[in-house]
């Protein structure tokens, strides 16, 4: 295509290392390693194909400081969002990673070595400084909460040599570099292209904004979703692309074609809309759609927004003529029964009757099994979604009793499994605390690192669960805060969490004990016996509290039974 990347060239390490990509190979075997995360990855990967150019590495100390202080690398292009190797100190020590030494930069989920990495520099930067210029520093940014907690404290900065590319299993028919999409441009003639930026499902009112916009520029669409790291929370892209290809027939002519980008996203709003231009115009698109609070991470803890809905329309429209890359505003469609068709809502008279349903509302719909209609979104998409959203009486959801040895929360637990599995509908799992303990954590003592393992582990099994649509009932001690709110975060990612105190006394528990537990305890025959000489943290968030001094178990099975069945989850009994 006659548009050219941002830079002027396209910075394609694959291709420019390729003949000399065995020498290379072969000398990384011989260098020390730096293992890359998820989000590391992501960007390496848009570094060797080109989709960062003019980027030909991680930046070092002097681009850092001119992107996060003015949006300019040293040589005055414009980049508006850092993109760094992050390591912790130990890395910087052990691998004595100093100026002009190489590494291999390695896969950590296959061990697959991608490039070299010749060191420019190491340098610690000033987080708070990139937190505030950067993401407008709000403490609760998903990228400040990244910068501080999981970033590590140093970063490298080098530019790179391209071993092999990333290994993808998913889609791979649609996962294109800057230059393969830019030819594929060129055999179909495009030489107009507005490329669309997205990390949800498209619906009806999508394909109209996008055809509209195509056509008012005597241009085609790039449908561009983002399949790399989004916002927590968001559909999974497995789904998300299946919408795309069930939706891309609905274009007229061959309109639009879809491209998977394999990018981290970081949630900034103006900043990255900025970047997400650059992106798109390496990938070879003349024009790109700029939505109302693009890149938004949305509000913040005080239910604020952390961007104004056109701080990123306004930022790059700012820098256009240097972008070199049309901005489409968003437009807002809206829908009109009376004439079946979609119109801007700015063009559409007051007066007028329409039809809107907020994202808010299509998951409650989705939730439910409630109907959606094709004025809405088109029969096909709405199959993909509800394949990957099942009503809430299919959903899977997690039980977690937690109470003190012999409150009765294992006899709650069995009961509850009972009457689950007699009502069928869906797999019931039972997680008991001892079950667990001799299955899965037989090598682990009762100290607290030990007891929060534990009940990670009873998170993470419940989690997946969960995902696969069981009803799991977890019933271990659990006596520390923290470690239910880890196995809750966990579970909360796929489905619902209950927790359940089992609030019957000690004196009571100790009381009914046929097993003497207590009074070895208390006779110091074994350590770290909660209630006895390690604490128990009562909960402050039990979505239910029972008490088996003051009710039996089946009082406390159907209090449970009522609270699931108020949220959906089960089918009357």
């Amino acid at each position: 295509m006659a548009n050219p990347p941002h830079g002027g060239v396209l910075k394609d390490l694959i291709a420019r290392d390729a003949p000399r990509r065995e020498q290379l190979s072969q000398e990384s075997e011989t260098l020390p390693a730096i293992v890359l995360n998820e989000r590391q990855l992501c960007d390496l990967e848009l570094i060797l194909n080109g989709g960062f150019s003019p980027l030909e590495g991680f930046m070092n100390e002097k681009d850092y400081n001119g992107v996060v202080e003015k949006n300019r690398l040293v040589d005055g292009n414009l980049f508006s969002m850092p993109i760094n190797l992050d390591v912790d100190k130990h890395v910087i020590d052990e691998l004595n990673v100093k100026p002009g030494s190489r590494f291999t930069l390695r896969d950590f989920r296959d061990d697959r070595n991608l490039a070299i990495i010749t060191v420019d520099d190491v340098y610690r930067p000033d987080k708070n400084k990139e937190a505030k210029e950067v993401f407008g520093g709000d403490a609760d940014h998903p990228a400040v909460k990244y910068l501080f907690n999981t970033a590590g404290e140093y970063y490298i900065g080098g530019k790179v040599d391209a071993i092999d590319r990333l290994m993808h299993y998913d889609y791979v028919g649609l996962r294109y570099t800057p230059a393969e999409l830019r030819l594929h441009f060129d055999k179909l003639g495009w030489t107009r292209v507005v490329a669309f930026q997205t990390r949800n499902p498209m619906h009806r009112a999508h394909r109209e904004l996008t055809v509209r916009a195509a056509r008012d520029r005597q241009a085609n669409v790039l449908i561009h979703p983002v399949v790399g790291l989004t916002k927590p929370g968001d559909i999974d892209h497995f789904t998300r692309v299946r919408v795309y290809q069930a939706l891309l027939p609905r274009y007229p002519n061959g309109m639009a074609v879809l491209g998977l980008l394999p990018l981290a996203m970081r949630m900034g709003g103006p900043r990255e809309a900025v970047w997400h231009a650059i992106i798109r115009k390496n990938h070879g698109a003349t024009h790109f759609i700029v939505g109302r609070d693009h890149a938004g991470p949305g509000k913040n803890s005080k239910g604020e927004e952390i961007y104004g809905p056109y701080d990123a329309q306004d930022m790059v429209e700012k820098y256009k003529d240097e972008l070199h890359i049309e901005v489409v505003p968003f437009q807002q469609m809206t829908y009109l029964p009376d004439t079946d068709e979609y119109k801007p809502k700015d063009q559409v008279d007051k007066s007028t009757k329409t039809l809107d349903i907020s994202g808010t509302e299509l998951r409650r719909r989705l939730r439910t099994g409630g109907d959606i209609p094709e004025w809405f979104s088109y029969p096909e998409v709405v199959k993909v979604l509800r394949e990957s959203h099942p009503p809430r009486n299919k959903q899977g959801f997690t039980v977690f009793l937690t109470g003190y040895t012999n409150s009765g929360k294992d006899a709650i637990a069995r009961a509850l499994n009972v009457t689950l599995n007699q009502q069928g509908g869906r797999s019931v799992s039972l997680l008991l605390g001892e079950t667990v303990r001799a299955e899965l954590s037989s090598e682990l003592g009762f100290s607290k690192e030990d007891r929060n393992r534990n009940i990670g582990r009873i998170g993470f099994v419940a989690s997946e669960l969960t995902k696969a649509g069981a009803a799991v009932i977890a019933a271990p001690i659990a006596p520390f805060a923290s470690s239910r709110a880890t196995a809750r975060e966990l579970v909360e990612k796929h489905g619902s969490f209950y927790l359940i105190h089992v609030a019957t006394p000690l004196e009571y528990c100790e009381k009914t004990d046929r097993r003497g537990i207590y009074k070895r305890a208390r006779n110091g025959e074994f350590k770290g016996f909660t209630g006895v000489d390690d604490p128990y943290e009562t909960p402050t968030n039990a979505a239910l509290t029972v008490d088996l001094s003051k009710g039996s178990v089946r009082t406390a099975v159907h209090q449970i039974v009522l609270l699931l069945e108020a949220e959906g989850l089960l089918d009357q009994l």
